[in-house]
């Protein structure tokens, strides 16, 4: 195999602000050159309620700041190890949107929702995006992770392709002791078409076996998929599989090729660099062996090789690490972390760096057309059996404070237009709270009305007011580790139900049954006709 002689960098980057809500799983989107980090593990928090961050690099600093959803948006819950691609409407468009499927709730519910994310505004101060929820019929692919999905034209159509991942284990298999198991999904393809809303599976001879934590490459008709993760037989496939879907105007169709040159792999991740050429770093060769080689992508001609390049000089820290994580940051550069050192201390502390591979910055101005879908740095911890064990893979991150002090960070007095944000939604159908006529209810409330999520599904935000709270229940549900389900979902679950106001009765004191009657002594008049009377 040929060697690449393209140098890569490595620097690292201090983290200032919320770094403990980048742990394994996360996702990162880029729009207009600016990245977004899009995943933390736990619910989002008040001061961001959209669980969506700007990632600010400066000076090798990296910064979070909180993004919003504009009025019109769904609820998106923060999701780890989802399939993630972008979705043009054709291949040389300049406007795009990213498309969501799948992933892991904060309760490790698996969801099978997908979502359509797009940019709205950006400004110096404040980045909105618009979330849409999208209906499927036909073939829908049940609820997984660590998947992938991309995006393939011909003859003027387009189509996404869905593969991979893992799902629980059927309800009815299901044990006590066993509950939260995963299964490989069946390794069906599956054709999905958002203009007409549908969705059409396809099982082919050259896919035996479920492939999770793999890695796609589309361009054009043709879809590569590299490595992979096989949880029946426990093996990182060393397969190059190549998917080619025809669109007539019949239906469409779908044939596999089996390549040779591929690599063992698993949960490796994938950076454009070129028109042509990708470069392939992390991952793991086993489930104790990380993999420090890098390899460079060629697609040209309908044809795809494979080389390896120079790998960067990575620390000390790296090497030694069992495990990392990390995702594509786009532009031929890629976010990558490894656990912290005192983590009895801070079990969130990671240590962050930025590889950037040599042409990202020629690159910069050119035109991506190919689109790139692999899955972050770091399989499932509750899929590795060897690393039960690891404190690497203790997920335990919450949103903190952000600094008031710091002026690049988030503060409620740069916001310039409050109808754009979460707080203005139609929470059921009796709200009642609009931006122009509303008036703080709670003592707690200044410029926003205070929200509260409902645990049902995948979670969604109500109005506390809406829900008759009282401001002494909302305080307790705010400080309290408990399930809240709002007024239209308390009859389907179990959990803290809203309270209703109920008029106290007044209760009259009970009577005695028998009152004794105080005792007179008789006079001395009475003493003395007595006594006469009896002599």
């Amino acid at each position: 195999m040929a060697q690449s002689t393209d140098k890569m960098s490595l620097q690292m980057v201090s983290t200032v602000s919320n770094s403990s809500l980048l742990q394994p799983g996360f996702s990162l989107l880029n729009f207009d050159e600016h990245v977004f980090f899009f995943g933390q593990k736990g619910w989002p928090k008040r001061s961001c309620p959209t669980g969506v961050f700007l990632l600010d690099i400066k000076q090798n600093e990296l910064k979070m700041k909180p993004a919003f959803f504009s009025k019109d948006s769904c609820y998106l819950p923060p999701l780890r190890y989802p399939a993630l691609c972008m979705l043009r409407s054709d291949a040389r468009a300049d406007e795009y949107q990213y498309i969501i499927h799948g992933g892991k709730t904060p309760n490790n519910d698996l969801s099978d929702k997908i979502y359509f994310m797009s940019l709205v505004n950006k400004t110096s101060k404040k980045t909105t995006f618009r979330c849409i929820e999208k209906d499927l019929g036909g073939d829908v692919p049940e609820a997984r992770y660590g998947h992938t999905i991309n995006v393939v034209h011909s003859r003027g159509k387009s189509v996404s392709v869905l593969f991979g991942g893992r799902s629980y284990t059927p309800l009815a298999q299901r044990t006590t002791e066993k509950w939260n198991s995963v299964v490989d999904c069946l390794p069906s393809v599956f054709l999905i078409d958002f203009e007409f809303g549908c969705c059409t599976s396809y099982i082919l001879p050259e896919l035996q076996d479920g492939l999770s934590f793999h890695v796609s490459i589309a361009r054009d008709d043709t879809i590569y998929i590299l490595g992979g993760h096989s949880l029946q037989n426990n093996t990182r496939s060393p397969n190059l599989y190549k998917l080619k879907i025809d669109l007539p105007l019949g239906s469409p169709a779908v044939t596999c090729t089996i390549l040779p040159g591929g690599i063992s792999v698993s949960s490796a991740i994938v950076t454009q660099i070129s028109d042509t050429e990708f470069v392939l770093v992390g991952g793991y060769h086993s489930d104790s062996q990380k993999r420090l080689a890098c390899n460079t992508i060629v697609l040209e001609d309908s044809k795809i090789e494979i080389v390896e390049s120079v790998s960067p000089e990575w620390t000390p820290d790296i090497k030694h690490c069992r495990t990392w994580f990390g995702c594509d940051m786009g532009k031929g550069s890629v976010l990558l972390g490894i656990p912290g050192a005192n983590k009895q201390i801070s079990p969130d502390a990671n240590y962050f760096y930025i590889l950037r591979c040599k042409g990202a910055e020629e690159d910069k101005a050119e035109e991506l057309i190919t689109q790139i879908c692999s899955q972050t740095s770091s399989e499932d911890p509750g899929d590795s059996t060897p690393f039960e064990d690891s404190e690497e893979f203790c997920f335990s991150a919450e949103a903190n404070s952000f600094d008031a002090d710091d002026a690049d960070t988030y503060n409620e007095d740069d916001e310039e237009d409050e109808s754009e944000t979460g707080y203005w939604i139609t929470c059921c159908a009796s709200c009642n709270i609009d931006i122009n006529t509303w008036v703080p209810f709670y003592s707690t409330e200044l410029n926003k009305p205070a929200m509260i999520l409902c645990s049902s599904g995948a979670g969604h935000w109500v109005h506390a007011q809406c829900m008759d709270l009282s401001e002494t229940m909302l305080l307790h549900l705010s400080e309290a580790n408990v399930k809240y389900f709002c007024n239209k979902h308390v009859d389907l679950n179990k959990g803290l139900q809203t309270p209703q106001k109920m008029l106290c009765l007044k209760k009259p004191p009970m009577k005695p049954l028998r009152k004794k009657k105080a005792m007179k002594l008789p006079t001395s008049a009475k003493k003395s006709f007595l006594r006469r009377l009896f002599e």
